[in-house]
């Protein structure tokens, strides 16, 4: 019986080197078909390396660094070091993830395209350097709704029209899904970059630098903006206390100019005098207490401020991505040779089935 099975082997294995052998014979047979498959694929690569347009890619790096981040959230961080997870994440909106989901919302992509750079000489917001790059007003001529449409820097948002804002938010879908990443590389490292992806050089040097500017001023601005407010309150306050008493200051002398020589016997005219020096007396104590709440107002504020640092700049020429000619030829006459032989053995087996 082991004799038989080794038997049966032996020829199995014959049957299938004379099988590839004849695929072989026949494939070889078809050579001149798969030839110029490959030559056709070869073309078909080289015309797309030529007009697939590069992509440039813009990188801006920057760190942050905030006081209110100790105590804390300075032992959280001493913690990761560590490999533990003790949580912590919630106790501001713009850490973390939240951050960067920040650079990706709509409204912050919105206000960056529609501040202004200067292109040729000429002031444009980066939404029609935009539609420029892409062609769409050549598009938008034949069409009356679209041809007058003008998107000028620094023009309030809520003008705009509902034509207006389908655009702009055709615009945020494309950016978002394919031209726009925000990453931080590391939990335990406060550095976040931005990467800006577009045909056109210049566009994506300009978005991503006007997209951390934008970002970080709204940063700036939300996460001291508690402590301005109460600057803003001590210094109303504050000078208007300093009214009353340059007020009552004054009071006091006229009131002392009116009992000049006063007969020791009209203690009574003095009265004004007297309750004048009171409130000389209470408003120079009232602003002494505001005048030091004012100064601890200006250190909170400066530690409520956080510092974003710029680390890296996207700086010309960008790192570009092109779909070079040699690598159209490779791989179209690769992929169009090996699409032929695939269709010439299915082909072959479906009419040995038949």
């Amino acid at each position: 019986m082991d004799n038989k099975s080794v038997n049966n082997e032996e020829i199995t294995l014959k049957e299938l080197f004379q099988k590839v052998k004849e695929w072989w014979s026949y494939l070889l047979s078809q050579w001149k078909i798969i030839l110029v498959a490959g030559i056709i694929g070869a073309s078909l690569g080289l015309t797309y390396s030529f007009i697939k347009k590069p992509i440039y890619t813009a990188t801006l790096s920057f760190a942050l660094e905030d006081e209110k981040s100790g105590g804390l959230g300075g032992a959280l961080g001493l913690a990761s070091t560590f490999g533990i997870d003790l949580g912590g994440g919630g106790g501001s909106i713009f850490t973390g993830s939240n951050l960067t989901e920040l650079f990706k919302s709509r409204a912050m992509v919105e206000k960056t395209l529609l501040s202004p750079v200067t292109v040729n000489g000429k002031v444009i917001s980066l939404a029609e350097m935009y539609i420029q790059n892409n062609r769409w007003r050549e598009k938008w001529n034949d069409n009356p709704k679209f041809a007058s449409l003008a998107f000028l820097p620094n023009i309030n948002r809520k003008l705009y029209t509902r034509v207006q804002d389908s655009i702009l938010g055709k615009m945020y879908e494309d950016l978002s899904k394919k031209g726009l990443s925000v990453a931080q590389k590391d939990k335990k490292i406060s550095i976040i970059s931005i990467d800006v992806s577009s045909t056109n050089e210049l566009f994506a040097k300009f978005f991503c630098e006007a997209l951390a500017r934008e970002v970080s001023d709204f940063y700036v601005d939300t996460k001291s903006k508690k402590a301005r407010m109460n600057m803003a309150i001590l210094e109303r306050q504050t000078d208007s206390i300093r009214r009353e008493l340059n007020g009552a200051i004054k009071g006091v002398a006229v009131a002392n100019d009116n009992t000049f020589n006063l007969n020791p016997a009209l203690n009574v005219r003095r009265v004004p005098s007297a309750k004048r020096e009171v409130d000389v007396q209470a408003n120079t104590a009232i602003l002494t207490e505001l005048i030091k709440q004012f100064e601890l107002a200006k250190v909170t504020l400066r530690k409520e401020t956080p510092l974003i640092q710029i680390i890296d700049k996207p700086i010309l020429p960008l790192s570009k991505d092109y779909f070079g000619k040699l690598k159209g030829l490779v791989m179209g006459g690769f992929f169009a040779g090996f699409l032929t032989v695939a269709f010439l053995i299915i082909n072959r087996l479906l009419k040995n089935l038949q």
